[in-house]
């Protein structure tokens, strides 16, 4: 049985790569890494599907390298150091230089994962290839980070994925046996988005689905037929992938536990980063949940840095329990809209001054020019509270936040009117 076609047309030289010219071109950095014999460690940072793997393979193809490979999916540190101990042993009769370690999704290993790689890393015992889909500023541990360094792909361009198209129609063993006309290619690049593996899967599926019929006539109306009847329901990196989160989200706003665990199974079925999920459910827990349940932004932090910790498949518990905590718990924007509000009031009115009572004056200059004058130190005043204007005067006594009607704020609703009850005492 053939493997897929991505597979087969994956290039084996620098000469038939495609794309990331940028990095790859002559006299580009990478060409230069190669060419040169002094390869050190680098994190390919990219979308899916621009060749960040098959980099990896043909550097160390190239360069006559020891390679080993790991998926951060299901690769623990256990597994880690049982390449430690097979690269120091190959480097013991190496000529060429130390073995290459490519690990794939490298933003899924968790701290203390990343922790093993940096021994190996900081000695030389292996040259380490990360490849992510998610900024290292943010995936990767500083110490890790600061011994790569960071070479970003690009998505590819049209005539990147035509190349691709033209090569695979041309030279692939099973495709250059079959009469096939390439009519259109608007869908095909469409449903692509920049993907080469998924433009060659998209190419695979439609030639399929003429079940041995001849010629087999590739056009817009094909495609679209073909993709919408073959392609998987979940793509995490196609458009499904932001309807599955967008329901997820719905659900949870609109305190359904059930359909939200339903749309959170779905993502991880399908490989779903789980910290994508995590940031998600924090966002969830300010915008949806807000001050109606103040603990839900705590449990959602703590989800997020558990599922960082643990990582898979365990850290699929503690999402699915904010999942139905969140989804469970009373809903309120406010704090969300009070901030829209302020945000198009500063678009509309610009800078406007800051009121001299409540300016910072730590020199003397400030205090001559009456910085801090007239500042009533609340604490002073019973009830901690004094009745003191603090936003600028053109906008005085401008209301942002409505607290919205559940117990929580209706607690905070009493405080503020007894505050300010100019602003919050209706009637």
């Amino acid at each position: 049985m053939l493997p897929p076609l991505p597979e087969r047309m994956r290039p084996d030289s620098l000469d038939h790569y495609v794309g990331q010219r940028h990095l790859v071109g002559e006299g580009c950095v990478l060409r230069k890494m190669i060419e040169s014999g002094n390869l050190s460690s680098f994190i390919l940072w990219g979308p899916p599907g621009v060749g960040k793997t098959t980099l990896a393979h043909i550097i160390a193809q190239t360069m006559g390298r020891e390679f080993y490979t790991l998926s951060a999916v299901t690769a623990g540190v256990k597994d880690v150091r049982e390449v430690f101990e097979k690269a120091r042993g190959a480097g013991l009769f190496s000529q060429r230089g130390a073995p290459i370690l490519f690990i794939d999704e490298i933003h899924r290993f968790n701290k203390a994962q990343q922790d093993a790689l940096l021994g190996a890393v900081e000695t030389g015992t292996i040259v380490l290839i990360g490849a992510t889909t998610e900024n290292p500023s943010f995936e990767v541990i500083s110490p890790l980070l600061s011994r790569c360094q960071v070479f970003v792909l690009k998505p590819l361009e049209r005539n990147d994925m035509q190349t691709l198209l033209d090569r695979a129609l041309r030279e692939d063993v099973l495709l250059k046996t079959k009469e096939i006309r390439l009519e259109e290619t608007e869908a095909l690049m469409r449903f692509s988005g920049g993907d080469g593996r998924k433009l060659l899967n998209v190419l695979e599926i439609v030639v399929d689905a003429f079940a041995g019929r001849s010629p087999i006539v590739i056009d817009n109306a094909t495609v679209t037929e073909s993709i919408q009847e073959n392609m998987a329901m979940y793509d995490k990196d196609g458009e499904m992938h932001y309807d599955i989160i967008s329901a997820f989200i719905k659900s949870i706003r609109g305190s359904d536990p059930n359909a939200a665990i339903y749309y959170l199974a779905r993502m991880i079925d399908a490989g779903e980063d789980p910290l994508f999920i995590a940031r998600r459910l924090c966002l969830s827990a300010s915008e949806d949940v807000g001050l109606a349940n103040p603990n839900a932004l705590l449990l959602a932090n703590a989800c997020f840095e558990v599922v960082s910790k643990i990582g898979m498949p365990e850290g699929r518990i503690p999402l699915a329990e904010t999942t139905v905590y969140l989804a469970s718990s009373p809903k309120s924007n406010g704090s969300y809209m009070a901030l829209e509000k302020a945000l198009a009031l500063v678009k509309e009115t610009g800078n406007l001054p800051v009121p001299l009572p409540i300016r910072n004056a730590p020199t003397q200059l400030m205090k001559d020019l009456h910085y801090s004058d007239g500042y009533k130190y609340a604490h002073d005043f019973p009830g901690h509270f004094v009745d003191m204007e603090f936003l600028p005067e053109e906008i005085k006594g401008t209301v942002f936040y409505d607290p919205q009607p559940n117990r929580h704020e209706n607690t905070l609703r009493a405080y503020l009117e007894a505050c300010w009850p100019k602003y919050y005492q209706k009637g």
